[in-house]
């Protein structure tokens, strides 16, 4: 539904960055319902009540405004990773923990896992950079802790941790696609056992 001349122009009285986050809340609705190629500057500038001319002096155009959401994603999941690795230096709670962060993450950010997770413009220099950069500074991050517990080289932890990643994103979103069909608390405890029992087998040396 197109907004009214009115409500753009109670609109054009939001200050620069309150305006930036009303675009981008509508343009995550458009990108996640409708993909990126599907998706039109027109209906994003309709979701937010704005004329189009106010949706270009922010983003010039449609790469940007997504590379903007997708930024602020990738963003969010690593605090959440960050933080779940710090929450604990028990190693089986801090798997756990981990597993948790993906899952939160696929539950409470209002479908924007998808722009990391399942992004359609994966082929995109600009877009590819960011979701192998995003990916590669969560396994950094949980490298760095089977390295310093465990002795590994860097390679061999980068591995391990790359495919920890990697299960905890197929996991957590393929739990979501099932209507989450078991409890979460008890999703997250099944893919949590999986990884420690497979972890658990390297000694610790610190």
């Amino acid at each position: 539904m197109t907004a009214t001349p009115q409500a753009r122009t109670a609109g054009t009285r939001l200050p620069r960055p309150a305006r930036r986050r009303q675009l981008l809340g509508a343009a995550q609705e458009v990108f996640v319902a409708q993909g990126y190629h599907a998706a039109a500057m027109d209906e994003i500038a309709d979701r937010a009540g704005v004329s189009k001319p106010v949706l270009y002096q922010h983003f010039p155009g449609k790469l940007e405004l997504y590379l903007a959401l997708l930024d602020e994603s990738a963003e969010a999941l690593t605090a959440t990773i960050r933080h779940a690795l710090a929450s604990t230096t028990d190693n089986k709670q801090r798997v756990r923990a981990t597993f948790q962060a993906f899952f939160d993450f696929v539950t409470d950010s209002g479908q924007a896992f998808r722009l990391v997770f399942e992004s359609d413009l994966r082929n995109e220099p600009a877009v590819r950079d960011r979701l192998d950069a995003s990916m590669r500074d969560h396994a950094d991050m949980i490298s760095q802790v089977i390295r310093e517990d465990t002795g590994m080289s860097d390679a061999e932890a980068h591995l391990l941790s790359i495919g920890l990643v990697g299960m905890a994103r197929i996991g957590a979103t393929y739990w979501l696609g099932t209507d989450r069909a078991i409890p979460k608390d008890a999703a997250e405890e099944v893919m949590a056992r999986l990884a420690w029992r497979g972890i658990s087998g390297w000694p610790r040396t610190s």
